[in-house]
């Protein structure tokens, strides 16, 4: 089972610092690892230099038959046993020990055979010395430590927030704000030198630029398509009316209105595509609009109350929402088709096949339609669009038990 790991430590600046830490932390332990190394070997080589010295000296004296110095001595009996043993077998050596309570620097050799001569040479400066070296080097380390991590948090914590702020148009982006940008200064200025992130942001405002670029050349393609074809198409209407009655007159009629549809449709969605739509917001009972809606449409659709509510709406735009849902149900599913009030929360649902995967994953995409379905996925586009301008939320989706459930969230 893998440990599961909190939310922040899988920011940047968290990983950043971590790593600046360690990395500071084994640096200093192998410096201070060769510091205090190289200052003890020194430090001990001294003394033993000294302790042999007086060794020497202390032998001479002891075989001329002089008296000893204070510090030197037969058969002592705190000298390290080792060191006792390595002088009576015929060899010199020296030990740090400890002789009164103090550390000191033993040195101890042969004498008449079979006994050993020791001399001790005070070692608590040589142990304060390296202890004090020590104490230095954590201490040094520390603020090393310490001011290389405030230094690295400050650069990551610049990097970051340009990454934050990339992040955060991106996502600007994809709620539909093609006017957003990221603007790195390091962009604009060709003279200052382009790290990655600026690159970043220069590719993203890029994209952002084309992709606003194609999105209003759509947008006008459609509206002016939609608006050339108003005036033949009245034209045409005309015309049709005209026509002596018959079934290809009636067959006519029919085609010149479902185009009229499609043409009242795109300029619809043209002007959603702008986004400057306003709401003229009224009073509500949203039973009441349903059971209207459902009125308009001429189909046999049930309207379920759960819950009445009053809200402040545009009635002409919920209208529109909802007619075009169970529009949508009637022509592309089965019955019975419900329309289901719950609150603030709509719902229409049908018996057919379901809505199609890509559209309850991504929304409805106009101009397509799958499994043969009559019609220009126009419908629930326009759905969509007016919902958004109401402030609420139309998700898709299909019933466990077969049926495509469509539900409008208002504010």
């Amino acid at each position: 089972m893998r440990l599961a790991l909190p939310r922040w430590s899988g920011t940047l600046a968290v990983k950043a610092a971590v790593f600046i830490t360690v990395m500071c932390c084994a640096l200093a332990a192998l410096l201070g690892v060769l510091v205090h190394v190289s200052v003890t070997n020194q430090t001990v080589g001294e003394a033993r230099d000294l302790a042999l010295s007086r060794l020497k000296e202390a032998t001479e004296a002891y075989e001329a038959g002089d008296t000893l110095t204070w510090d030197a001595g037969v058969d002592q009996p705190d000298l390290p046993g080792s060191l006792r043993a390595l002088a009576v077998a015929g060899d010199r050596g020296t030990m740090v020990g400890v002789h009164g309570g103090r550390p000191v620097m033993w040195a101890a050799g042969p004498v008449d055979g079979d006994r050993s001569l020791a001399v001790e040479v005070d070692y608590a400066q040589n142990a304060r010395t390296i202890a004090a070296l020590d104490r230095a080097i954590l201490w040094s380390s520390a603020l090393a430590i310490t001011a290389t991590l405030l230094v690295g948090a400050f650069a990551v914590t610049r990097v970051t927030k340009r990454l934050h702020t990339t992040a955060r148009v991106a996502r600007r982006i994809t709620a539909g704000d093609l006017d957003a940008r990221v603007g790195d200064p390091r962009t604009k200025d060709p003279s200052r030198p382009q790290d990655e992130v600026a690159a970043v942001a220069a590719a993203l405002d890029s994209m952002a630029g084309s992709l606003q670029g194609k999105l209003l050349s759509e947008q006008r393609f459609t509206a002016d398509v939609a608006h050339e074809l108003r005036t033949p198409l009245t034209g045409l209407h005309a015309a049709a009316e005209l026509l002596p009655p018959g079934r290809p007159t009636e067959l006519v009629r029919d085609r010149v209105a479902a185009l009229r549809t499609l043409t009242e449709d795109l300029l619809e969605i043209s002007r959603l595509d702008t986004g400057r739509e306003t709401v003229e917001l009224d009073t509500e009972r949203l039973a009441a609009v349903a059971e209207r809606v459902v009125r308009a449409s001429g189909t046999d659709t049930e309207v379920a109350v759960l819950r009445e509510v009053t809200v402040e709406t545009d009635r002409r735009r919920l209208e529109r929402v909802l007619g075009n849902l169970v529009a949508n149900a009637h022509r592309h599913g089965r019955g019975p088709v419900t329309l289901t009030v719950d609150g603030t929360v709509v719902s229409v649902r049908d018996h057919g096949d379901g809505f199609p995967e890509y559209l309850v994953e991504h929304g409805p995409q106009r101009f397509r339609t799958e499994g043969g379905a009559r019609g220009h996925g126009l419908g629930l586009t326009i759905a969509v669009g007016q919902a958004e301008v109401l402030g609420a939320r139309l998700s898709f989706s299909n019933a466990a038990d077969g049926g495509a459930v469509a539900t409008l969230a208002l504010p």
